[in-house]
This record gives C-alpha cells, structure tokens and sequence, in this order.
C-alpha cells in the first residue's frame, strides 16, 4: 500500500490539492527498467503518481515513410501500440517484483518525437523526473546528447539519474544520502531533499569540498592557512548554515554528518558516495548545459557516481521536501563560492 501522503501541493487553477507527480523515461533497456523501479518505489513512499514516458519515431525523423516509399500509415499505429506494449511489460514486470507497488497509480503516455524533448516538454507539471542511463558506454555518449544528460540540463524540475542496478538500496527509510553544499540557495535546497530522502532513521553526509590552492611564491607560506586551518573554517562554514536548515525542520530528521574535504568538488563526492543509497547535486540554472560539457559537477557526478544521482534544479512547482519549511530552506547553508 502506498504511504500516507505528505507532500501534496495545490493546484491554483482548481484549488484541489493533487499528489506528487514522478515522470520517468522508458526506452525498453536495462536502464530505464531500472529507473522506473526507482520511481515506483518513490512514489510508493511519498503517495505520488507516475507518469511513464515512451517516444516512437515521428514521421519526419523517419526517411522511409518521409520519402513516401510506404504509403500505409497503419505502421505507425502498429509502431505505437508495440511501444505502448512494450512500456505497460516493463511497469508489469517491476510491480511483480514487489506487491507494495501495485497501489502506485501509473500513466502510460506514447509519443513520436524525441524522447529528451518530450521528457522535458512534461517536466513543467513534474515534481521528479527520472530517467536511467546507458551503462558502461554512457561516458563515451553523454556529450553527443544523450537523454540523460538532455534532461538533466534542460528539466523545469529535479532529475535523478538511475545507474544500473549496484550496491544502493530503492528509496524508503533509513537509506544513507550524500550531499554536496557550496553556499548557494540551491544547494540547500539540495540538502533538504538529501534529508527528505533519507528519512527520520537515514543518513546524510553534507559534504563541503573547497579548492587547493597552488601558488608557487615563498611568501604564500606565511599567511596561508593550514589544512588543519581550512578544514576548520570550512566545517565552520557548513555547521552555521545546517545549523539555520536544521531549525526549519519540521518534526524528527536523518542523522547529519558533516565533511569538509579539500579538492576537486565532483570527485570529492564521488568518491564519498561509495556505499550511499544517492547523491545530491545542485545545478547551475539555466545556463547548465554549457558548463556541462566543461565539466561541471552535476556532469561528474552523473557520469561516476556508483549510486543514483539527484541534480536538484530551478522549478515553478510548490512541491518541496515535506519536513522542511520552504522559508527554512533559501540561503540556509550559508555563503561560500559557487561550486
């Protein structure tokens, strides 16, 4: 049976309140069943309904019909309804494997076009989107625009990115999260969704990572801080900013641990989300896509991380983390540089 619900939000054209809303992309690989076992059981545990997205060619993308070399349109419904049966097996064969997702409302929408655009076309009345990946040939694929990478940069809402099946755990209580904090608004949002997912008996791991600096000059050595120092100030830096997020909170949270480490922010947590259930990463807005393709973090943590990844982006949407007050979570981990 689904949970209770806790994170409904209002609909302002009706003013009815309407559950959560999980989008996921289904292709018929390893990747997407993944992800949407992981949706599923998402929504399972927060009373949400999914909405499951599978794209067929349209006309125009494909030469033979364009050329008119096939005149029966037939084709295409006979192209539809196969892709239609093939997304209902994947939901049907997911809900076997665990009775508790048989009560998930789910929605099976088939569309020509583009599987990326479609996802994000949805993603503006989409509280979630997941998506799942390529496996091991994804790194070679993501700068040529893969749907992953598409959604992740494009989405109007938060994106997790489901790896093939590992060591993590699908979302429920006490799982253990990571999360990565640089000071902005976002990544405080990002921990409040770490904390969300974790749950009263989980784990998060706030991770702060700062730059090396590699200066050359002799007289660098007598004012610059030790690492001992930095470590310091940095856990400082985050203590004050969980402090303020830790006072919007509403009720019992995850345990949180707090880390500063020294280096290069996407591999620092990376490597600190070996043996976590997911990691959570803030975007960089709008203009994402370009830092993307220059190494962002978003982009290591989605191509390396062993776990499930959860790039929280800019939404319109009122769904927010249900034991969080929304006031409690702008500007609440404090200042530092962008990350």
């Amino acid at each position: 049976m689904a949970a209770a619900p806790r994170h409904r939000h209002a609909d302002p054209t009706t003013d009815l309140v309407t559950p959560p809303q999980v989008l996921v992309g289904v292709d018929g690989s390893t990747g997407s069943r993944a992800a949407v076992r992981w949706a599923l059981h998402w929504a399972a545990r927060h009373a949400a309904e999914v909405q499951v997205v599978a794209a067929y060619p349209a006309v125009g993308s494909m030469g033979w019909l364009a050329m008119g070399e096939v005149t029966d349109l037939s084709a295409l419904d006979a192209l539809h309804d196969d892709t239609w049966s093939a997304a209902r097996e994947t939901v049907d064969q997911v809900r076997e494997e665990d009775a508790a997702l048989l009560s998930v409302p789910v929605a099976i929408h088939v569309e020509p076009g583009p599987p990326a655009e479609l996802l994000v076309h949805r993603s503006h009345d989409a509280d979630l989107m997941v998506v799942g990946t390529r496996g091991r040939g994804y790194a070679a694929s993501a700068v040529l625009g893969s749907v992953a990478l598409h959604c992740v940069s494009s989405s109007a809402c938060p994106v997790v990115v489901v790896p093939e099946p590992g060591g993590w755990a699908d979302p429920g209580p006490g799982t253990v999260v990571v999360a990565g904090v640089d000071g902005s608004e976002r990544s405080a949002a990002a921990v409040a969704w770490a904390m969300e997912e974790a749950g009263p008996r989980g784990q998060v791991t706030a991770v702060r990572a700062y730059g090396v600096a590699d200066l050359w000059f002799d007289q660098y050595a007598a004012v610059a801080p030790t690492p001992a120092e930095r470590d310091a100030a940095e856990l400082a830096a985050l203590e004050q900013g969980l402090t303020t997020l830790l006072q919007a909170t509403r009720g019992e949270h995850a345990d949180v641990h707090r880390l500063a480490v020294g280096g290069e922010a996407g591999p620092a947590l990376v490597d600190q989300a070996a043996g976590a259930d997911l990691l959570v990463v803030a975007s960089r807005g709008r203009g994402e896509f370009r830092g993307l393709l220059l190494g962002s973090v978003a982009l290591h943590c989605v191509l390396h991380a062993p776990c499930p990844v959860l790039v929280v982006r800019p939404t319109n949407r009122s769904w927010a983390p249900g034991r969080l007050r929304a006031d409690g979570v702008v500007g609440a981990v404090g200042a530092g540089a962008p990350g």
